[in-house]
């Protein structure tokens, strides 16, 4: 897993159009133009945590801000506002293991496509170096 930190929760934050309590990236450890690995470290005030258990909803939600994220820190890095982006698509999610309170989840996203706003990307979540959960999807950006 990655260790360096290179946004913190303020900042990426400030980089997503969601925000307290439905933010689940607090941290972003690498970006390229073609992939993003951001972090969540869950804590007992998160909405989809049921008795100690993040939920799965709230797996796909990180990996979707976590695209966000991706996004956000584009248009940051060019100086402009980004667009709200939405999920277009969702696929071949696989769920192996739902982390639990003060666990930190890693998403790793690679963008295998990107044209005229509209975004595939490939994901995967780790939970102390395990893979946790994986999927596509594909995002897009309002006009």
């Amino acid at each position: 897993m990655e260790t360096t930190v290179l946004l913190e929760k303020e900042a990426v934050g400030n980089l997503l159009p969601q925000k307290f309590p439905f933010v689940m990236v607090d941290r972003m450890f690498s970006y390229s133009e073609t992939s993003l690995v951001a972090g969540l470290k869950i804590q007992n005030d998160n909405i989809f945590l049921e008795e100690n258990t993040f939920l799965e909803a709230g797996l796909i939600e990180h990996m979707a801000q976590s695209v966000a994220l991706h996004t956000g820190y584009q248009f940051f890095l060019k100086n402009e506002i980004a667009p709200t982006g939405y999920i277009g698509s969702i696929k071949d999610i696989e769920i192996k293991k739902l982390p639990k309170i003060n666990d930190t989840i890693q998403s790793n996203i690679t963008i295998l496509q990107e044209f005229g706003g509209i975004t595939l990307v490939d994901i995967v979540t780790f939970l102390n170096n395990e893979e946790i959960a994986s999927g596509q999807m594909k995002t897009v950006l309002a006009k």
